[in-house]
C-alpha cells in the first residue's frame, strides 16, 4: 500500500536563498542535459513546463527573460521545436502547439499571466508522456516553487517518463525542504536533474539553459559554435 504523503506547501513569501545552487548540482544538470539529445537527424522536441500561479508573480519577469534567451539560443541553431506548458487558476493547464519561431514563442510567453491557484504538475507530467507517445520528446524542463499534490502520484507518472527516456530538468523557485525533496525524486526517476533557480544563481542559469538549447538542437557542433560559460562547461561534461 502507498504511503500518505502531506502535499508539499509553497513558501509564503520567502525570499530565495542566494547562491543555492551548489557545484555538484551543475555538474549533475550538465550530465543530464548531455544525454538528452538522440535526434538522428530529426528535429528535437522539448517541452516547457511553468507553474504560473499567483506566489510566482514576484519573479515572473526574471523567469520570462531567461526562457526568452534560451528560445533566441535555439532559434539561432534551429533544429529544435518547444511546447509551452503551463497551469494556473482554478483547474487551468494549458499546452501551446509546438513552435519554432523565436518570435512566436516570445509572444507566446507574453500572453502568459500569472493567476492564483494550486498546483497541477500532475498534469504537465502526463501531458509529456503522451506527446512522447505519439512523437519522440528529448526533454522536458519544469520551473516551479511548489508541489501540492501527492508525491506518490507524480512519482508514478515520472516513473513513466523514465522508461520513455524523457529527462525532467526541475528547476526550483525558493528554498522550501519538501518541494525540493519532490523535485529531486522526479528528476531522479526521470534520470533528469534538480537545479535551483533563483537570481542568485539566475545568470548562470541562463548560460546553462541556452546551452541545453543549442545542443538539443544541434549536437555538439551546434554547442561547439556557441559563446558562454554554459555551452563551454557542457562540452567539458561531453569529453569526459
Amino acid at each position: 500500500m502507498a504511503k500518505d504523503h502531506t502535499p508539499a506547501k509553497r513558501s509564503e513569501a520567502k525570499p530565495p536563498a542566494e547562491g543555492s545552487s551548489s557545484r555538484a548540482e551543475i555538474d549533475a544538470f550538465l550530465r543530464r542535459a548531455s544525454e538528452t539529445a538522440t535526434l538522428d537527424g530529426k528535429r528535437g522536441r522539448l517541452i516547457f513546463g511553468l507553474d504560473a500561479t499567483m506566489s510566482r508573480q514576484p519573479t515572473w519577469d526574471t523567469a520570462a527573460r531567461l526562457q526568452g534567451e534560451m528560445f533566441e539560443e535555439a532559434g539561432k541553431v534551429g533544429g529544435l521545436d518547444v511546447q509551452l506548458v503551463y497551469y494556473r487558476g482554478f483547474a487551468e493547464c494549458r499546452a501551446s502547439r509546438w513552435v519554432s519561431d523565436t518570435k512566436a514563442l516570445r509572444d507566446l510567453m507574453v500572453a502568459i499571466e500569472c493567476r492564483g491557484g494550486q498546483t497541477q504538475i500532475r498534469k504537465v507530467l502526463a501531458h509529456a508522456r503522451r506527446e512522447t507517445a505519439k512523437q519522440r520528446v528529448q526533454a522536458l524542463v519544469f520551473v516551479g516553487d511548489a508541489v501540492e499534490e501527492p508525491v506518490d502520484a507524480l512519482s508514478a507518472i515520472a516513473g513513466e517518463l523514465g522508461l520513455l527516456g524523457v529527462p525532467a530538468f526541475m528547476f526550483h523557485e525558493g528554498d522550501e525542504p519538501a518541494v525540493e525533496a519532490a523535485f529531486r525524486e522526479i528528476a531522479r526517476l526521470t534520470r533528469g536533474a534538480y537545479v535551483r533557480f533563483n537570481q542568485a544563481a539566475a545568470g548562470e542559469l541562463a548560460s546553462l539553459l541556452r546551452a541545453v538549447a543549442a545542443f538539443a538542437a544541434g549536437g555538439r557542433k551546434a554547442l561547439t559554435s556557441s559563446k558562454g560559460r554554459g555551452a563551454q562547461l557542457l562540452l567539458e561534461q561531453l569529453r569526459s
